[in-house]
């Protein structure tokens, strides 16, 4: 219960000013994630593509976030378009966000690549039980902050570009614009509000081919929002003959992350990454754990695939 009542009290510290912090969920496997990062994204593996992702942050804190999202993407209109769906759950202390985004993006097709516009539009549904917070201390029962709960539901909206070929990818997004506010809750003498503000992501890729065998694919994603430093992952790689890779991530300022991906089957990827944090919960926290499992359809029997890496 203290470990809960330390991350209530860290998340209450911004509802007296515009929120200032990265808000959107964060993955370690961003590249499995695309979609729910950029709309533009939708179609780009040029068939039915399903993406499910369970992270587990902070491991060992009552409390700490737990982030669920899965995606389906496909091609339409002999692909020269790309449709898809994000449904997501996230989770921390005494809040909830679940939601839902329909992403839908125009391409243009051109030899070896193809460059790609998107939109997307959805709901999210953000709680906050303030009321289930115990209070350890003298006269805690009557304080106003805990007394009413939050239920808001926020439209919202988001657009990006994504450029990719086999072998390289970039994009730039943001995939939520509005800046909905988290309830009416005000402080004396400050105009400010919880909110949640618009984020923009930068990301890219490369894959390098070492011989027959090996291949090296680092990645990056750049976040920014208004009011907090700018945020970045990066990311390297080593597939060996498209089968396994092992890999390493760093998060500024933040964590260092391994990674382990496995192609199973053609259809079939699985990949798990383990975060060691470097700030001071490292003192209370047994690492984060993230899960990720893709499907692809459409495959026809015997066919001789070539290698999808973004």
């Amino acid at each position: 219960m203290r470990k809960l009542f330390i991350l209530t009290i860290v998340f209450l510290t911004g509802l007296g000013n515009t929120t200032q912090a990265q808000q959107e969920a964060m993955y370690s496997q961003y590249m499995f994630n695309t979609l729910a990062v950029n709309p533009a994204y939708a179609g780009s593996r040029n068939l039915i593509s399903a993406t499910g992702l369970l992270r587990s942050q902070w491991t060992g804190i009552d409390g700490a976030p737990r982030t669920t999202t899965f995606t389906i993407d496909a091609p339409i209109e002999d692909k020269r378009m790309g449709v898809g769906v994000q449904i997501f759950s996230d989770k921390i202390g005494i809040t909830s966000t679940t939601g839902a985004f329909a992403s839908y993006a125009y391409r243009i097709r051109m030899d070896k690549a193809s460059l790609s516009f998107g939109l997307q539009a959805g709901v999210s549904q953000y709680r906050a039980d303030f009321s289930s917070v115990s209070l350890n201390y003298e006269g805690g029962s009557n304080d106003a902050a805990f007394q009413e709960n939050t239920n808001k539901l926020m439209p919202n909206f988001g657009t990006g570009v994504y450029y990719n070929s086999d072998r390289f990818y970039i994009g730039l997004s943001a995939p939520q614009l509005l800046n909905n506010k988290f309830s009416g809750l005000k402080v004396e003498g400050d105009n400010s509000f919880a909110g949640k503000q618009a984020h923009f992501f930068l990301a890219s890729g490369y894959v390098m081919p070492l011989g027959e065998d090996f291949s090296f694919k680092p990645s990056f994603l750049l976040k920014g929002v208004r009011g907090a430093p700018l945020a970045a992952d990066f990311n390297g790689t080593l597939w060996i003959r498209n089968t396994i890779a092992f890999g390493a991530q760093y998060r500024t300022n933040a964590a260092f992350a391994g990674l382990l991906e496995l192609q199973v089957t053609p259809q079939v990827r699985l990949g798990y990454a383990y975060d060691y944090t470097t700030t001071s919960l490292k003192s209370y926290s047994g690492g984060s754990h993230e899960i990720m499992l893709r499907y692809e359809f459409g495959f026809e029997k015997g066919k001789v695939l070539s290698p999808r890496y973004f």
